[in-house]
């Protein structure tokens, strides 16, 4: 089987930023099969992207090479780093992107050895202050798809950078969260995991003003244009817009304060 590269960015597509690092990867390992988890990350939210990262990296084989771009840091001095973690490898910016991932990992015990990409042999000879998803970390996958050794590329790094993710925080009678991300379908993806609530059931959900009774287990269970919530793809708790978009609905955005009211087991 070829190695598997994996890319996340926030270039979008309509630039050629993307094609241009497929390319890199190509000259350097022709074999490679590479796929897209997306390059729709807001411009510049290093959080959206470790969530999207931490959710998606994990219905990929074992041993597939994670690459994820986005770098309002890209040309300063934060560093690029490389990493395998548990059975996967990742490489990116140090500037917090790993951070769901590591705390994961980091719970469940799996191993984690990271590296400070320092090593300019692995990079393209030229070097941009503005496209190192190009010119470092492009390559970098590449050389490691083609048998270069984790420890190669760069000098052990203990300390990467991590961002200070919002907790959920425990209020009289339930929980209090906020929203993470927003979706395509506008719908409000929050930090409060089904876990949580343990054998209580959510009573009810507030969020911008507007209060919603209950859990829906399926969008069709209400009819279209009705503001619902349920549990989302990863266990989290998320309203919807059914047929429509609760961030339109709501003017609900990121950061936004989600509170649940349990009732009895």
């Amino acid at each position: 089987m070829h190695p598997l590269i994996t890319l996340l960015t926030d270039f979008g597509l309509r630039d050629g930023y993307v094609g241009v690092m497929k390319g890199v990867i190509y000259r350097i390992a022709p074999t490679v099969q590479i796929a897209d988890i997306t390059h729709a990350i807001t411009p510049q939210n290093v959080m959206e992207g470790s969530l999207i990262l931490s959710r998606s990296y994990r219905y990929f084989p074992p041993g597939s090479i994670h690459l994820a771009v986005v770098d309002p840091g890209v040309g300063t001095h934060r560093r690029p780093l490389a990493a395998q973690i548990g059975q996967h490898f990742f490489i990116c910016p140090d500037n917090g992107l790993l951070t769901p991932v590591l705390a994961e990992a980091e719970k469940a015990g799996l191993p984690i050895h990271l590296v400070h990409l320092d090593q300019p042999r692995f990079w393209l000879p030229q070097i941009s202050t503005v496209f190192h998803g190009r010119d470092i970390f492009a390559p970098v996958a590449a050389h490691l798809a083609a048998g270069t050794p984790l420890k190669d590329l760069g000098s052990p790094l203990t300390d990467p950078r991590r961002l200070e993710l919002p907790r959920p925080q425990p209020i009289l009678g339930g929980w209090q969260g906020q929203v993470m991300i927003v979706d395509r379908f506008g719908n409000l993806s929050t930090n409060l995991e089904r876990a949580l609530f343990g054998e209580h059931q959510p009573k009810q959900v507030a969020i911008a003003g507007r209060v919603i009774n209950g859990l829906v287990s399926t969008f069709g269970d209400r009819p279209a244009g009705e503001l619902v919530a349920l549990f989302g793809t990863e266990n989290e708790l998320i309203v919807s817009v059914v047929n429509g978009s609760a961030a339109a609905e709501t003017g609900a955005r990121v950061g936004d304060t989600v509170t649940v009211t349990l009732g009895a087991p």
